[in-house]
């Protein structure tokens, strides 16, 4: 299993470039951030300094969209970070959550997704690609190489993720879910002829090692209270029964407004209607041991990645105990003399 944090770019951007240097010191092999430029500062300038102060450690969105930036924009970004820093990125795509709606805009739909990964994903590869009309290439991109991973919850989203994308991103560390989820974009490759165990399938949540689990709580309760948005608006497409899990749905019937100034944030107002179960089951709380136990659970139903969050008050720690004891504990076991 590989590992990956999530970051916000909060100033100073120096704090950011400095946690994923750290992250990458203990082993975490990607580093992610929110993409909302209205909220946070521009990921793609703080990506080229933890590019240039680190070694092997990939970055990306987590997640662009491609409503607020220009598709031909987005996949020149990623080609010149490819370019100069040899392939060390990775686009999170998804129909867009906070960087269109501060904006008083809507999410797009699947099929625009879907279009704009095919525009990214074969310019930010040094291929050819037909969009406005007119056949597009970089020509001075050479060595370029990106995937494009999808991320959603909808029945269409998944479908998407199967059949277009290099990788499945769910923010949401529920065993259970991650298994229906994993399971149904497993089923989309395959009926579009693919192999649906080439692609990658990331799962994230707030990660907080920890003992008291009342504090853990309240500094992750934001997380129940982000993926809310993304369930409220499948549930009001599809219904509260049968296209999706119950157990994704049935907590937001207590849900009453959200204030995006406050989105990703601990201790986030708008969240009271989150029960400690929810926070339990899509967070990864507890010692050590216990993070090993439930990302172990996560390993066995397809899970490739865990991505953590660190929006709390106890960031260095919760790596330090990573690199120290997680990962370890994950990573394949190889001995000197066989």
């Amino acid at each position: 299993m590989d590992f990956g944090v999530v970051l916000q770019t909060d100033p100073p951007a120096q704090r950011t470039v400095a946690l994923a240097k750290l992250a990458e010191s203990y082993g975490f092999g990607y580093a992610w951030t929110f993409d909302s430029h209205l909220l946070w500062q521009e990921p793609y300038v703080i990506y080229s300094a933890i590019l240039a102060e680190t070694h092997r450690i990939k970055v990306g969105p987590y997640v662009t969209n491609p409503a607020t930036r220009d598709w031909t924009v987005t996949a020149s970004t990623f080609a010149t970070l490819n370019e100069m820093y040899g392939n060390r990125t990775v686009c999170g795509i998804g129909r867009g959550d906070s960087a269109v709606r501060v904006l008083n805009g809507a999410p797009v739909s699947v099929k625009e997704m879907r279009q704009s990964i095919e525009v990214i994903r074969e310019l930010a590869n040094c291929r050819p690609v037909e969009h406005n009309g007119a056949t597009l290439r970089f020509p001075w991109a050479r060595t370029s190489e990106l995937e494009v991973w999808v991320a959603g919850y909808g029945p269409l989203a998944l479908k998407a993720a199967g059949e277009v994308g290099d990788g499945f991103i769910l923010q949401c560390a529920d065993v259970d879910i991650a298994k229906w989820m994993i399971d149904t974009v497993k089923t989309n490759a395959s009926n579009a002829g693919k192999d649906p165990e080439s692609l990658e399938f990331c799962i994230s949540g707030p990660m907080y090692i920890g003992d008291d689990w009342a504090h853990m709580r309240e500094q992750c309760r934001w997380f129940g209270g982000m993926v809310g948005n993304h369930v409220a608006d499948i549930v009001e497409k599809y219904g509260d029964e049968g296209s999706i899990p119950t157990a994704l749905s049935e907590y937001i019937a207590g849900r009453q407004g959200y204030d995006y100034n406050e989105h990703g944030r601990a201790g986030n107002s708008h969240t009271e209607f989150v029960p400690d179960e929810i926070v339990d089951r899509f967070c990864v709380l507890g010692t050590a041991d216990e993070h090993i136990a439930k990302l172990e659970a996560l390993r066995d139903v397809g899970v490739t990645q865990f991505a953590g969050y660190l929006q709390h008050d106890n960031k260095e720690e919760t790596l330090r105990v990573y690199g120290e004891k997680v990962i370890p504990a994950l990573s394949e076991s190889v001995t000197a003399k066989i």
